[in-house]
C-alpha cells in the first residue's frame, strides 16, 4: 500500500510542477490602486464595499443608462480606479462669447454624448463650437485627501502675480457652486460667491458629491436627486425622452459612492530607496518639477478619522497653471484661462499604464506616450523645467524617469 502511494506522488508530482508555471502570486499591495485605506472601522467598511459596488455597477436602459452617454460604468473609465484609455476619453466643448467662455447648454453642451441606446441618435458638436477638448479618465485613488485639504492651503501656495520671480504663477479656479452644494469649513468663498474647484483637468468639481453626480449625468446619462435631468440631444428634439423615472440612482447609492472614492487608499510608492530613484527626486526638485507638483501636503480636519489632518504625498498644488499654447484647446471653465489646467497628482503614474493596456496615455488627452514625452509637451509657465530636462544627460535622465516610476 505504502509502496502504491509513493508511485501515484511520483506521478502527480510532475504535473503539480508543470501547473505551477500557469499559477501566479497575487501582485504586492504597492502594485496595485485599488484598495480601501487602513484604519476604517467594520462600518465604513460595509459603506466603502457598498460604493465599490456602486463603481462596478455596469448600466443598462432599464436601469437609467442614457438616451445619451459616454460609458455604461465608473469602471469602465477607470479600471482598476487608475487612469483610463483613449478608447472612453470624453468631450467637451463651448465658444467664446463676448469674452466669456459659453458651454453651450442649449446645444448639448458641456459635454459630449458620442453614444446612445437603440433608437436614439448619439449627439455631434455643434459647427459654431470653437474650443474642443478631450479629457482621458484620471486615476481616482487618494482622492479623499485632496478633498479634505483647505481651501487656505490652496491660497497659500498660489502665486497671481508671481512674486517670487520663479516663472510659476498658480491661481485657484473659482466656480459657481450647484444649489445642493454644502460648504464646509475648510471652505472658502470668493467676492462673488464662487468656490474652488479641485476636481478634474480644468478644477471644474469642488467637491466629490459635484463630481460624482455630473459624472454621473454627462458620462453615463444617468439622473439622482441632485440633478434630475437627462442629458439631451438638441439635434433630436428638445425634451428629455428617458424612459426611466427620475431619480434613476438612489440618494444613498451616491452617497455610497461618494465615500467610496473618499476613503480609497493612496498610491504606495515602490523602491523609494534605490539610489537611482533617489537621484531622480532630488533632480525633479533641481529643475523646478516641484514649483507645481507639490510632494506633500496636509489635509484639515475631517469627520472621517483616516482623512483628518493627515500628510500626505500627491506632488500637486491643486493649482491651475498657463500650459502653453501647445496645450491650449481653446476649452475652459470656472475662471479659469483656456490655456490653464490643474496641476494632475502624480503619485501613482508609475502604474499607469498597468491600467492602460501596457502604454502610457498621459496629460490631460492622453497624446503622451511616455513619461518624456509627457514632459517635453510641457510649456508656458513649465517651459524652463522642460527645456532644463531636454538638456539633462542620460544618466540624469534616466534617473528622473525612474523616480517618476517609483510614485
Amino acid at each position: 500500500m505504502i509502496k502504491n502511494t509513493w508511485i501515484v506522488i511520483l506521478l502527480i508530482m510532475p504535473l503539480m510542477w508543470s501547473c505551477s508555471e500557469f499559477f501566479t502570486s497575487a501582485p504586492a499591495e504597492n502594485e496595485l490602486l485599488d484598495g480601501p485605506m487602513e484604519g476604517l472601522s467594520q462600518a465604513q467598511l460595509t459603506t466603502f464595499i457598498k460604493g465599490d459596488d456602486a463603481f462596478g455597477e455596469v448600466f443598462v436602459p432599464g436601469t437609467g443608462l442614457g438616451p445619451y452617454f459616454v460609458t455604461a460604468s465608473c469602471a469602465q473609465c477607470h479600471p482598476g480606479d487608475g487612469k483610463g484609455h483613449p478608447t472612453n476619453t470624453l468631450t467637451r466643448f463651448g465658444k467664446m462669447n463676448g469674452g466669456v467662455f459659453d458651454h453651450m447648454i442649449e446645444e448639448g453642451g458641456p459635454q459630449l454624448q458620442n453614444r446612445s441606446i437603440p433608437g436614439f441618435i448619439p449627439e455631434t458638436i455643434p459647427s459654431s463650437a470653437t474650443g474642443i477638448s478631450r479629457f482621458t479618465a484620471p486615476a481616482v485613488t487618494g482622492l479623499g485627501l485632496l478633498a479634505a485639504v483647505s481651501d487656505q492651503t490652496i491660497l497659500d501656495m498660489a502665486d497671481p502675480d508671481d512674486l517670487d520671480s520663479d516663472g510659476i504663477s498658480g491661481v485657484p479656479n473659482y466656480q459657481v457652486p450647484p444649489a445642493y452644494f454644502t460648504p464646509l469649513d475648510i471652505h472658502i468663498p470668493d467676492s462673488e460667491g464662487r468656490y474652488i474647484g479641485r476636481f478634474g483637468k480644468k478644477a471644474g468639481a469642488i467637491n466629490l458629491l459635484i463630481q460624482t453626480v455630473g459624472a454621473y449625468k454627462q458620462d453615463m446619462g444617468v439622473t439622482t436627486e441632485f440633478d434630475t435631468e437627462d442629458p439631451i440631444n438638441h439635434l433630436e428634439s428638445d425634451a428629455q425622452l428617458a424612459d426611466v423615472p427620475d431619480p434613476e440612482v438612489s440618494t444613498e447609492k451616491v452617497n455610497h459612492l461618494v465615500f467610496y472614492l473618499s476613503t480609497l487608499k493612496s498610491p504606495i510608492r515602490r523602491n523609494e530607496d534605490d539610489p537611482q530613484v533617489l537621484t531622480g527626486e532630488q533632480i525633479f526638485k533641481d529643475i523646478g518639477c516641484e514649483a507645481c507638483h507639490k510632494q506633500t501636503l496636509l489635509s484639515a480636519f475631517n469627520s472621517i478619522s483616516v482623512l483628518s489632518e493627515k500628510e500626505f504625498h500627491p506632488y500637486t498644488d491643486l493649482l491651475m497653471h498657463d500650459m502653453g499654447s501647445g496645450l491650449d484647446d481653446g476649452y475652459t471653465e470656472g475662471t479659469a484661462l483656456t490655456s490653464e489646467w490643474r496641476t494632475p497628482p502624480l503619485w501613482g503614474i508609475g502604474l499607469s499604464k498597468d491600467v492602460q493596456g501596457g502604454t502610457y496615455f498621459l496629460l490631460h488627452d492622453g497624446r503622451a506616450k511616455s513619461l518624456e514625452e509627457a514632459i517635453l509637451m510641457h510649456g508656458g509657465e513649465a517651459e524652463t523645467s522642460k527645456n532644463t530636462f531636454a538638456g539633462l544627460n542620460e544618466s540624469d535622465e534616466m534617473a528622473l524617469i525612474k523616480f517618476l516610476e517609483s510614485l
